[in-house]
């Protein structure tokens, strides 16, 4: 698959994305006034404990106190524990399944923190809408091949290194390496490097701990201890891998920052960096910016005429599989087969580009073959397993639904470039013309009836005005013979087609 990271930065924004095939599969946006915390290490101290809720509000010196879920509360004891069983059972547990695991055996978070103490957190999920950032005690600071974990000692493997051969070599190798102290994950991008740069990752990861420890030792809460790597060298390191053909970027000063990175980080990788110099935005040259207004659309076309209308609130995100203009050449079962294999194809492409997180809900046109739903189910698998975002999918149910979770740690791209409409208020529909009229005619009565007044001045729209003028004047007529009223209606700045046009255009004096 050929892969291409392009970068455009400015002073106010950074973008990422990552192109497959010339088209853009994923997004990232990082702007200077709301620069990313996830990955942030923080000392922090204690607002609120809620025994009730198993919970507790950490000010980690941001606009909003954080979150410290139950599970995510490190228990000494428990710990100790764990130490003491390091090579007995731990190795392949990822960072969350040591988390369930100190979830099952700790004590209540009432027993373990208290109000005004002093902890450090890391930040695990970026604040979503009106909620604070998400933290937790189970510390991680990710190279390019590891994961140092400080408060563990096992060691862990990525589970995409399938091969068991495989698998034991980096476990003897990492066991040599790494001080007795310290807990290390092997990333998927270890599995087949020279073995000193896993030592040199390593190496730098123990040196950046070590500064974490010494700023903990003078610092007084809140205070910030370590912050990530940013936008453009923290995708970069993340995303790149062999099958990447090349790196553009669009400004100098990054390009020199990223190239220093790469030189010391993933050998051969700098080979791949070039500056971007022309005059056209490079998002234009690359197609990226098309494909970013398409992924804001409510509707994604499929390739033989079905499509998707995708629905994301607060709650959950829904995919509605729809069959279209696709009538098939075979039979009706055929047809549905095909649509659906198609949909779980775009819903995959469209979950990693919009960066949807949390419950989501496919539902796909019903299938009355059990091959055929054993089929599909098997190629919503295979797409996903190029997500990097872990999921859990159930399998169809009889209703033609298909349930699944997405780790979700940052907000989507909808939330992040959108805002709710100020004349729906986010609903996605506005009142009707007729449904404003009639308002309007119960308005200018109740206003009568409370003031007296016998003369009034309506400022309206045209159309509102239009239906109440047109469409209803007997019943406009009547209430004005009532209550022996004089109406002047005027007309206001807004349209509805105001709504409809450009919010700026810019053109040539």
């Amino acid at each position: 698959m050929d892969k291409q990271l392009i970068i455009n930065t400015n002073p106010a924004e950074t973008r990422v994305a990552l192109l497959e095939k010339e088209r853009l599969a994923e997004l990232f946006i990082e702007r200077r006034r709301e620069r990313g915390l996830v990955g942030n290490i923080y000392l922090g101290t204690v607002m609120r404990v809620l025994p009730g809720m198993q919970a507790a509000f950490i000010n980690i010196g941001v606009d909003r106190t954080a979150f410290l879920y139950g599970g995510d509360v490190l228990d000494p004891d428990t710990l100790r524990e764990q130490k003491l069983e390091s090579g007995k059972g731990l190795e392949d547990l990822s960072p969350e399944e040591l988390k369930e695991r100190n979830y099952k055996q700790r004590k209540p978070i009432e027993k373990l923190i208290r109000e005004g103490q002093q902890i450090v957190v890391q930040v695990a999920k970026e604040p979503l809408g009106t909620k604070g950032a998400r933290v937790t005690m189970f510390l991680s600071v990710p190279g390019r091949y590891l994961v140092m974990m400080p408060d563990f000692t096992h060691i862990g493997i990525s589970r995409r290194i399938d091969n068991p051969e495989q698998r034991q070599n980096l476990t003897a190798l990492v066991k040599e390496i790494k001080p007795d102290t310290v807990g290390v994950i092997v990333r998927t991008a270890a599995a087949q490097v020279d073995p000193v740069l896993l030592q040199k990752d390593l190496k730098f990861l123990l040196k950046i701990w070590r500064l974490v420890e010494a700023t903990r030792r003078r610092a007084s809460s809140p205070a910030l201890l370590y912050r990530d790597l940013d936008l453009i060298l923290k995708t970069t390191r993340d995303l790149y891998a062999d099958d990447v053909d090349k790196i553009v970027i669009d400004d100098a000063t990054a390009f020199e920052e990223l190239k220093r990175f790469l030189i010391a980080t993933i050998p051969g990788a700098a080979k791949k960096l070039e500056l971007y110099q022309d005059a056209t935005p490079i998002f234009d040259v690359y197609g990226v910016e098309m494909d970013i207004g398409k992924a804001l659309s409510s509707r994604i076309e499929l390739p033989s005429g079905g499509y998707l209308i995708i629905d994301q609130t607060e709650a959950l995100t829904s995919f509605d599989v729809n069959t279209g203009k696709y009538v098939g050449q075979a039979s009706a079962q055929d047809t549905i087969l095909k649509t659906n294999l198609e949909a779980v194809s775009k819903v995959v492409s469209q979950l990693r580009l919009r960066n949807i997180g949390g419950i989501i809900v496919i539902d796909l046109i019903d299938m009355e073959r059990p091959e055929d739903k054993e089929r599909v189910y098997i190629a919503l698998q295979e797409e996903l397993k190029v997500d990097k975002a872990r999921t859990n999918v159930l399998r169809i149910s009889e209703l033609g639904l298909v349930q699944m979770t997405r780790k979700r740690t940052s907000e989507s791209l909808e939330r992040q470039l959108m805002e709710p409409c100020p004349c729906c208020e986010g609903r996605g529909h506005i009142r009707s013309t007729e449904t404003e009229a009639y308002d309007l005619l119960r308005e200018i009565r109740r206003h009568t009836l409370q003031t007296g007044l016998k003369a009034i001045t309506v400022k309206v729209r045209d159309d509102i005005r239009h239906w109440i003028e047109v469409e209803e004047r007997e019943l406009f007529q009547n209430l004005v013979r009532e209550f022996q009223l004089k109406v002047e209606f005027k007309s206001t700045e807004l349209t509805t087609k105001a709504l409809q046009q450009a919010p700026y255009e810019v053109e040539s004096n």
